[in-house]
């Protein structure tokens, strides 16, 4: 066996199998160490990819050349699109997943890379020899050496479980913790937190009445996670479910507060914020009479099913009882109670863009062990250390994705300009380009960049270059085919749209509400005839594509006029170029908070919390402009 590589990755959640599957394909000797082989891409909380911003991020990380979206597409047990009522720029894929198929469909691509090698293990410590990462040690005392080192530890550091009072190490239920890295960064220098998160019960299917619930269907258009061709959905295709605690719920959870990690002192970390525990709910908006549940099919045939809307840390009594005054699920039986997880994390700030530790060279980290939380984040960050480190080892500039070339680009930006202070979530209001970031369009920002890198290869070059050939062919069609009010206007009317006083271009039509290019197809026979000239598996795909440019193509100008703007301060560069705490004009938090984040940019400067306008402005005076 050999035991050197190019890239080690240190744990296979969501951030590994995307980091060492990108340094993979772009040819770095790769070795994937984890706890447990069978739990590859395991979902820990939730059986479910995407949902609202998420989504982007995985049909970026789809376009980047990774592979999230092709698991999720092959192993979807329902997937919808949210926020269908507002515009294209707020869209988001999501799907529920079989949990056990996931991981089966990961761990097939993972074995079957080239240059990709696996091992079953526990990494207890690095190996850095003057300041750079050399290799890492196993609890089996097997020493692997590499040009570089991607952490992906997730909530494994120091892991402690918590069911009401009583705690368990672990970094998930039955699994063990995970010790010795924390302490051993810590003493070269950087700095470590604690995080908590939470998931929920999981409940036994055939003790539930399914009749006091709502059924909540799937869809089943063209949409989907990949960029590659259409394939229909492999799985049988499974509804939720939506019902409501009550006041009798509520009440037996407050009878548990005083024994709640949560509220006795137990736990002393930060949890998310915007994924609260339902006795967070029940104390926070005490004057709500009900709360939303969603309970969720784990798999295309187990009777596992996640209850949305329910984490919680109580006494395994506690949850038992409130659960049973709900009318669905009076007589439910339970795999296992919710629980809290309290774990380490490194404050991002000590990171650069690539993902790459500003102490220790060529050590990358990627997911939790950032502050953030969600697979999608994860998977997305992964990807971008995964690159970098290959890079890293081979040469060549950094991969960084900019906030209006990408959701990672922003969700990177963010934690390494700010950092963190809870669990870090993606949300579309964290972006300024959201219009420039549609789920749509990740293949058009995204992929030529992957290929010239190396990562995306010809396949998906191809699709991409067919996609904007055949959008182009239809607006161009559009823009120049001329329509008379006496042809149009009777089936205007049948479409209750306003007729036509005058002639028209056809994409004046288009750009109207109640009008798209599906039902004027109809009305013109001529345009009809070029939509069938497109490939029947990505037909609808590039129809949509083509509408969403011509309908919003002046706010699509606008925001991108915005961004260009804005990007002139992204090359203005001012790393190593002061000394902060000798400018005595600057604000004291200013100084402080400069010389922390040493940020590379007057723009990323801009972005650091406390850095004011002026503060601005004197370091542009003091660079001459």
């Amino acid at each position: 066996m050999n035991f050197k590589y190019d890239v080690i990755v240190v744990g296979a959640g969501h951030a590994g199998c995307e980091a060492a599957a990108a340094a993979a394909n772009m040819g770095s000797r790769t070795l994937l160490i984890t706890m447990d082989m069978n739990k590859v891409a395991q979902m820990s909380c939730n059986p479910a990819v995407g949902g609202i911003a998420k989504g982007q991020i995985v049909r970026e990380i789809d376009a980047l050349g990774g592979y999230m979206g092709i698991v999720t597409d092959n192993t979807a047990i329902q997937f919808r699109m949210l926020n269908r009522s507002k515009g294209p720029a707020m869209w988001s894929p999501r799907a529920q997943s079989d949990r056990a198929k996931f991981i089966q469909e990961w761990r097939g691509i993972l074995e079957n890379l080239p240059n990709l090698y696996m091992w079953q293990d526990t990494v207890r410590e690095l190996i850095v020899e003057d300041g750079r990462v050399c290799g890492v040690k196993t609890y089996m005392n097997v020493e692997f050496r590499a040009g570089a080192v991607v952490l992906t530890n997730g909530t494994f550091l120091n892991g402690l479980i918590h069911i009401g009072r009583t705690q368990l190490g672990g970094g998930r239920m039955s699994e063990p913790a995970a010790f010795g890295l924390t302490e051993q960064l810590v003493s070269l220098g950087m700095e470590a937190g604690r995080m908590k998160t939470g998931t929920p019960v999981r409940i036994d299917g055939r003790s539930v009445h399914f009749e006091e619930t709502v059924e909540q269907k799937g869809e089943n258009d063209f949409h989907k996670f990949s960029y590659l061709d259409y394939k229909p959905r492999k799985l049988k295709q499974l509804s939720c479910w939506t019902l409501y605690t009550n006041e009798s719920v509520h009440d037996v959870l407050r009878s548990g507060l005083a024994d709640s990690p949560m509220y006795n002192g137990q736990i002393q970390s930060i949890g998310p914020r915007y994924c609260p525990s339902i006795e967070t709910k029940i104390v926070t908006f005490a004057d709500k009479t009900q709360h939303q549940l969603f309970l969720e099919p784990e798999g295309e045939t187990t009777q596992e099913y996640y209850l949305n809307g329910f984490s919680s840390s109580l006494p395994l009594d506690i949850q038992l009882r409130a659960l049973r005054e709900i009318p669905a699920f009076r007589d439910v039986h339970i795999y296992r109670p919710g629980y809290a997880i309290e774990y380490d994390f490194f404050m991002p700030t000590q990171l650069h863009h690539s993902l790459e530790t500003k102490l220790i060279k060529n050590l990358f980290f990627a997911g939790q062990i950032n502050g953030t939380t969600g697979y999608e984040e994860a998977g997305g960050q992964g990807i971008i250390a995964g690159i970098n480190a290959h890079i890293g080892c081979h040469g060549g500039d950094p991969f960084i994705l900019g906030r209006d070339e990408a959701y990672i680009g922003v969700l990177i930006d963010d934690l390494v300009t700010k950092g963190v202070d809870e669990p870090y979530r993606m949300f579309t209001s964290r972006a300024e380009y959201r219009i420039l970031l549609r789920q749509d369009d990740a293949d058009v920002r995204l992929t030529q960049k992957a290929a010239e890198i190396g990562l995306a290869k010809q396949d998906r070059l191809d699709l991409l270059k067919d996609k904007e050939a055949l959008c182009d062919m239809i607006i161009s069609f559009a823009n120049n085919y001329s329509i008379k009010p006496q042809y149009i206007n009777p089936g205007l009317e049948a479409l209750e749209a306003t007729p036509l006083k005058q002639g028209c271009k056809l994409i004046d039509l288009i750009t109207r509400p109640q009008l798209n290019i599906n039902n004027l197809s109809e009305l013109v026979p001529s345009f009809r005839q070029v939509l069938d000239k497109l490939p029947e598996s990505r037909k609808e795909e590039i129809i949509e594509a083509a509408e969403i440019r011509i309908k919003y193509d002046g706010y699509i100008r606008r925001e991108q006029l915005i961004a260009d703007k804005i990007n002139r301060l992204e090359h203005i560069k001012i790393k190593g170029k002061f000394v902060y705490n000798d400018i005595q004009s600057l604000s004291t938090e200013a100084r402080q908070k400069l010389t922390k984040i040493d940020p590379d940019t007057i723009a990323q400067a801009s972005r650091i919390p406390g850095i004011s306008p002026s503060d601005i402005n004197i370091l542009l005076v003091l660079l001459g402009r």
